[in-house]
């Protein structure tokens, strides 16, 4: 009998098993370290564990968590895919997180509400002459990476008001004409020419002065920003697979066979 390959009600065992050992571990340091709190069902309060603020690093196995700034799962939230975060700095939780609480799977999420995805652990190379073992794929998923913005910054000229430059020119050119105009007018043509006279000298002093002292070109550092697409290629394969009747959940560079090679602790190698 071919026993690589689990029987239907034996996948289902052990899909009811993965789900049931779905958590999340926060660590108090960096890089998986320092004391540890394990949460298997929503937790509205961390404080009640003495884990308030506290978590740095984190482990999410099975399903998706939700976690949240604020007690009862308020505030900014931001939800962890499965995987391993060695520091929670980069999605800006670092000893922030409150409450905690996994999403079943047909709950849809928006791509921004997720954090960045868990760097990929790459070194399954065989430690010392420990025994392998193979164990059973049961899913594989190819996970997209999300979109992301890009910026740049460039530097531009900045269009000069040429009008506010020339104040002083233009209200000197305004009071000789008023003067050149009160000098010509006569009768009750006097304060026409007068106005006529300090328009004119207006418009002359404001060239004059445009003329004399040119506004100096301006520059400013300016950033743009653009939508960059999701990448065309999955940036990470989550594979399940059992071992010893245990469900364990990998992120692997390259799609998986039938099965995984794992140590006696159900660890991959390569």
């Amino acid at each position: 009998m071919n026993t690589r390959f689990p029987t239907l009600l034996t996948l289902a065992g052990v899909l009811v098993a993965a789900q049931a050992t779905a958590q999340v571990t926060f660590y108090a340091e960096d890089h998986f370290q320092g004391p540890s709190l394990t949460a298997e069902s929503q937790v509205r309060h961390l404080g009640r564990d003495g884990f308030n603020d506290r978590a740095s690093s984190a482990e999410v196995i099975g399903q998706r968590w939700e976690v949240c700034e604020d007690p009862r799962f308020r505030g900014r939230c931001v939800v962890l895919r499965a995987g391993r975060y060695p520091t929670l700095s980069a999605m800006g939780l670092n000893n922030r997180i409150s409450s905690a609480r996994m999403l079943q799977a047909n709950v849809r999420v928006d791509e921004r509400r997720y954090a960045p995805a868990p760097p990929l652990v790459t070194d399954y190379r065989r430690r010392g002459d420990e025994r392998l073992f193979e164990a059973d794929v049961l899913s594989v998923r190819a996970v997209l990476g999300p979109p992301q913005q890009r910026c740049w910054v460039e530097r531009e000229q900045v269009p000069q008001e040429g009008s506010s430059k020339n104040v002083p020119a233009a209200i000197a050119g305004a009071l000789i004409g008023g003067i050149l105009g009160h000098q010509v007018g006569g009768g009750s043509g006097k304060d026409l020419a007068t106005v006529g006279g300090a328009v004119a000298g207006a418009a002359i002093g404001a060239n004059a002065g445009r003329n004399r002292n040119p506004p100096p070109a301006a520059t400013q550092d300016v950033q743009h920003c653009e939508r960059v697409p999701e990448q065309a290629h999955p940036a990470f394969w989550d594979v399940t697979y059992t071992f010893r009747g245990q469900a364990h959940q990998v992120q692997m560079s390259t799609p998986p066979g039938p099965t995984v090679t794992v140590n006696e602790r159900g660890e991959p190698r390569s």
